[in-house]
């Protein structure tokens, strides 16, 4: 694995378009980064064997794969996070890399100085999770280290979002969080135009969690306010 000395943050960058590369090769070393490249996911998925970068740039269209689908696998086995990068700027592009777990989502072209202070904002955020290893409550089984859930002794599948979510309110339970809570530490702070996007995971957690989603027992909402996961 590689450690940098001076503890500086290792980047692996995935970008086959040269003049970016060398680019962020440049500005990002100047900045104080660690830099690693790759311009393909076969690349990337051989320097991910050796090395655990502390974030990774992921150009979303690579010439041996989408970055979309890299983003997933990547999430599969670390919680690196991943910052997409994409020429693509539609609302509906930007939710879906969101979706699938991403840390931020930046668009081309963008400046250095911005991707820089996206990039350190997101290496100060905490990972969704606690410091116990397990949560139970009820009839649930939360495990953070295997990330998975189980309810009654039967696993529940969950997207990665919708795990982060419930870890979310699991680490704060019979607690209050607020939406804009959910939506900074999730989404990131993005500004979408509305919020269904959280309206609709809070759904489908409440679809696996409790015995009548309509009649919640557990995954409380509080009206203007938030979500409550109660014990």
């Amino acid at each position: 694995m590689m450690v940098d000395p001076e503890g500086r943050s290792v980047v692996m960058v995935v970008e086959d378009e040269e003049s970016y590369q060398d680019a962020l090769n440049i500005g990002l070393t100047v900045e104080g980064f660690v830099v690693m490249a790759a311009s393909t996911i076969n690349q990337a998925r051989q320097l991910m064997t050796t090395t655990k970068p502390d974030l990774i740039l992921l150009d979303v269209m690579l010439p041996d794969g989408s970055g979309i689908d890299y983003c997933r696998e990547i999430y599969d086995t670390s919680r690196v996070p991943v910052i997409m990068v994409s020429a693509r700027t539609s609302e509906v592009d930007i939710v879906l890399g969101l979706e699938i777990g991403a840390a931020d989502y930046v668009t081309k072209p963008y400046r250095l100085r911005e991707l820089v202070a996206r990039m350190r904002a997101v290496l100060r955020r905490p990972l969704v999770g606690n410091e116990e290893e397990v949560i139970t409550f009820a009839e649930l089984r939360i495990d953070f280290v295997r990330r998975t859930v189980s309810r009654r002794g039967i696993e529940i599948e969950l997207s990665r979002k919708e795990f982060d979510l419930l870890a979310l309110f699991a680490t704060r339970l019979a607690q209050v969080v607020t939406r804009e809570v959910c939506l900074d530490t999730l989404w990131w702070g993005l500004e979408l135009s509305d919020t269904r996007t959280l309206d609709t995971h809070v759904k489908r957690l409440r679809q696996k969690i409790e015995d009548d989603p309509s009649n919640p027992r557990h995954l409380i909402t509080i009206r203007g306010v938030g979500f409550r996961l109660d014990p």
